[in-house]
């Protein structure tokens, strides 16, 4: 529901949940377009999964087709859930200060690596276990990044804007967008600055299950963006309110097809019951519409966490982690 930039239409992907991977379209001023229209070419199954249609008919007559079915029928009854996101600050303590006081979240853990040189702190509005985190990483000697111009928010959701907005102000943080409905809707929103350069959108909306609701990133072709995201979070297509989980929005500026990365958003995390698998259905959609495996499954020295990695076809990355080793991670 972004209202920074007139000329924008932006694409809502609620990328995992328990229940479903769900898709929705919105304009820049939160009114919804109506759906978009199937591709004629691409069959669609009885039960409307239009994103397990798509990979199946993708992998149909292929030698590798039976295998791509059993990656496809295994996503149905993966948990996919965000975990957190992860991007880099030039003053932990100040920041820590600004999102506990002004935003109202909890430090969850810290650690510092002095072999590597860097400190992570987590921060949240509930446990690690059933919500999303921030993961701030402060590499020593660096007290500043470039944000550059495709990273675009995080928001918050909230019960009162305004409440917080003042709040905000009268812990000395900058509000760059004051409290007020929404261009061409009701839901009142807000935008706040951080000390890094970082925005926060504000969105006022009562009992949320989760507060840290949204990673909003620019992408150059979202037709494109919505192809690859359905065809590896596919599990179990369907709809739901967007007020229930954590979303990724992308945006699509148009006529704008590249931005810069920046050096200081880093990546999503992704709780997934096997990394192995989910590489595979990530593999699938890479070798169609572009990105590339980073990392390829297998455990973290040291920890012997589960991990993969890959960027998407506009280059954000993300990292897909054993829900199993992160859970002993928090313990």
């Amino acid at each position: 529901m972004s209202a920074w930039a007139p000329a924008a239409y932006t694409l809502v992907l609620l990328l995992y949940l328990l229940a479903g991977a769900v898709v929705t379209a919105k304009t820049n001023n939160g009114v919804d377009p109506g759906p978009r229209q199937q591709e004629p070419s691409m069959p669609v199954d009885s039960s409307g999964d239009e994103a397990l249609s798509a990979l199946t008919w993708m992998a149909t007559g292929s030698e590798a087709s039976k295998a791509a079915e059993a990656v496809v029928d295994w996503h149905k009854h993966d948990s996919k859930r965000m975990l957190h996101a992860v991007y880099r600050v030039g003053d932990l303590d100040r920041t820590i200060k600004y999102y506990t006081e002004c935003f109202g979240m909890k430090l969850l853990r810290k650690r510092d690596v002095p072999d590597e040189k860097y400190t992570n702190a987590f921060l949240g509005f509930g446990p690690e276990n059933t919500n999303f985190a921030v993961e701030l990483t402060y590499n020593y000697g660096v007290d500043k990044y470039d944000i550059g111009t495709g990273f675009g928010h995080f928001a918050i959701a909230n019960d009162d804007v305004y409440k917080l907005a003042e709040n905000i102000k009268s812990k000395g943080g900058k509000i760059t967008r004051e409290p007020g409905p929404v261009k061409g809707g009701s839901t009142v929103i807000a935008f706040a600055q951080d000390p890094d350069g970082y925005m926060f959108e504000l969105i006022q909306r009562a009992d949320t299950p989760e507060p840290l609701c949204q990673v909003m990133l620019r992408v150059g072709d979202l037709e494109r963006s919505i192809k690859f995201y359905e065809k590896y979070t596919i599990a179990m297509l369907g709809y739901a309110d967007e007020d229930k989980t954590t979303v990724l929005e992308l945006t699509y500026n148009y006529g704008v097809t590249e931005y810069s990365k920046g050096n200081a958003y880093a990546q999503v995390a992704i709780g997934t019951n096997d990394v192995y698998k989910s590489a595979e259905a990530v593999d699938l959609a890479t070798k169609e519409l572009g990105g590339k495996i980073l990392r390829q499954p297998g455990p973290l020295p040291g920890i012997n966490t589960k991990i993969a990695s890959f960027v998407d076809p506009d280059g954000w990355k993300v990292v897909l982690v054993d829900n199993t080793d992160f859970l002993k991670e928090l313990h």
